[in-house]
């Protein structure tokens, strides 16, 4: 975890474990630290949401399905 919170890449932590494909790095997961600065960095999404509500011919068309 020290080494992936010092900035060493992933890839070059779990070849030095050993690991002969990357990907097969289960064992790491971020700490609370980690995903406060991930955090950090995520700003408001400036975009309103909406339900969507399907036409009246979509929902017949449906209906004679």
């Amino acid at each position: 975890m020290h080494l992936l919170q010092s900035g060493v890449g992933i890839d070059v932590i779990a070849l030095w474990l050993g690991h002969e494909n990357p990907a097969t790095h289960h064992y790491v997961e971020a700490d609370l630290a980690m995903k406060e600065r991930a955090l950090a960095h995520l700003q408001e999404p400036c975009a309103t949401t909406s339900r969507y509500h399907a036409p009246d011919s979509l929902m017949e068309f449906l209906k004679g399905l």
